[in-house]
């Protein structure tokens, strides 16, 4: 069953400036700008007012939930250059201490001496993000959220174990480390 008409519609506030140029939506505000193309969705955005318009026609259920999500994701820029976004992750080992840097340059974060082993783990951090180690707390700040939330799933990914890692010497699973780990503990706004 198609449905005929569908749209959702998302306030700008006072502080935010928005440009549409077809599909594609630049939000700017008082902590920087963010640029989302959605030129891949079968939907129509357009600037009515003080108000986004997201809208769809003669639109399967797949296509007319899209609509939400575009709009959900709009919402969350327009949070994100007003307000930011700060994720903090919790270091957790139970014998060898890891030690966390972060290059800048390269735009990694570098994880030794995980689970005493000699080898080390890199974990890129995605577009325009800050990533501070304080201790056993590693804080990833930044407006994007999709790029923030990717950049806690690489450090995550980075110390994950799986397969024959989890195994103790004897083949039984939940050999030494098992917990050891970078692991999210918070989301919250910079402002």
């Amino acid at each position: 069953m198609r449905v005929v008409r569908h749209e959702e519609r998302v306030e700008i506030p006072e502080n935010v400036k928005v440009e549409i140029d077809g599909k594609k939506v630049t939000v700017e505000g008082p902590l920087g700008k963010i640029t989302k193309d959605f030129s891949h969705a079968k939907v129509f955005i357009r600037k009515e007012g003080n108000e986004i318009v997201v809208e769809t026609f003669f639109a399967r259920k797949k296509e007319y939930a899209v609509v939400k999500t575009i709009a959900s994701h709009i919402k969350n820029m327009i949070t994100g250059v007003t307000r930011g976004y700060r994720y903090k992750m919790k270091v957790v080992y139970a014998h060898f201490p890891m030690n966390i840097t972060v290059d800048e340059n390269k735009k990694l974060v570098i994880i030794e001496n995980f689970l005493g082993r000699k080898e080390t783990r890199y974990a890129k951090i995605v577009g325009d993000v800050k990533v501070t180690v304080q201790k056993d707390d590693v804080i990833v700040e930044g407006i994007d959220i999709d790029c923030v939330a990717q950049t806690c799933a690489n450090i995550h990914l980075a110390t994950h174990l799986t397969g024959d890692e989890k195994l103790c010497p004897h083949g039984r699973e939940g050999g030494p480390g098992v917990l050891d780990g970078i692991y999210l503990y918070a989301k919250e706004h910079i402002k």
